[in-house]
């Protein structure tokens, strides 16, 4: 089941990062953030005030929020310093680059997510799973080097390291998910107030960054597509929770089928976007989708 749920989460992350790069393109990147952390609070406010005022009417559904101590909001505090930290990196980065090339190096992540695991949760992982990991990462290099073809300079391009480090900074969460999910906190009040605390860190950071110099940097436009990421995003973390909630869940292998997603922001390129070396990257791609075969018959 959690399997099932990891690859529903892939489907959704892939239309959050459409939607995203639609978002960005020539328009100002902190104010979309600001926006998309909002609507993401916004969407969770009903499941907050049915949870406090009557409780009794989600206590045994999967969209109760529990009620959290310090301790705990704490913890929540640091993930939402964690996630931020990637998104700014990563919407930046997609703003300036070709979808076919951030979501590939952004694919890489569970790369640096399975070392986490291997290392501090001790999984351990079956041949099957093994030669999916293997052809995955190898579809996620080759994806990398076929971006080269683009022209951009990727030693020299501040936004490839910008991509670079949104990929760390996002293994480094997923690790810390895993961790909060095995040490009983609840999905639904990590998944809620994580977006509350980063809408408040956004308010500050708008307000500090962008709002006296909004008249000489990138003018911001409204699109349909910021509640569109809003949308995709909660609806896909709140599939990505459930999945860890589940005690065999294994973080590399969600991890690595959530990036999966890359699929569909791939096609996005192709047929939205109109990207380059579309044939090149198709190849690469199958390899992507025969690694995912090998997990999921892992798991059987």
């Amino acid at each position: 089941m959690w399997l099932s749920l990891a690859f529903l989460s892939a489907l959704l992350l892939g239309a959050y990062d459409t939607c995203k790069k639609s978002a960005l393109n020539g328009n100002a990147v902190i104010p979309v953030l600001l926006l998309n952390t909002i609507f993401c609070s916004l969407l969770f406010l009903p499941l907050i005030v049915l949870s406090v005022a009557a409780p009794d009417t989600l206590r045994n559904t999967i969209f109760f929020v529990p009620p959290a101590d310090l301790y705990t909001h704490l913890h929540i505090f640091l993930k939402s310093c964690i996630v931020l930290s990637s998104w700014l990196f990563a919407y930046f980065a997609t703003k300036h680059l070709p979808i076919t090339i951030a979501a590939p190096i952004k694919a890489s992540q569970p790369i640096l997510t399975l070392i986490g695991a291997l290392l501090f949760f001790g999984e351990a992982l079956n041949l099957y799973q093994w030669i999916g990991v293997c052809i995955a990462i190898i579809a996620f290099i080759l994806l990398s080097l076929t971006g080269k073809k683009e022209g951009i300079n990727f030693r020299h391009n501040i936004w490839i390291l910008f991509i670079i480090l949104a990929t760390i900074t996002g293994a480094l969460s997923g690790l810390y998910d895993k961790y909060l999910m095995s040490h009983g906190f609840h999905r639904m009040t990590v998944l809620v107030w994580y977006s509350y605390y980063q809408m408040a860190l956004m308010l500050i950071i708008a307000a500090l960054m962008w709002y006296p110099k909004r008249h000489t940097t990138t003018p911001f436009v409204w699109r349909k597509s910021i509640f569109f990421i809003s949308l995709f995003l909660v609806c896909a973390d709140f599939v990505y929770f459930y999945a860890l909630s589940y005690p065999e869940s294994m973080i590399s292998i969600v991890s690595m089928v959530r990036r999966s997603s890359v699929v569909v922001s791939f096609t996005a390129g192709a047929i939205l976007f109109r990207e380059k070396n579309i044939g090149n990257k198709t190849i690469d791609l199958v390899l992507v989708l025969l690694g995912m075969l090998f997990l999921y018959l892992g798991t059987r």
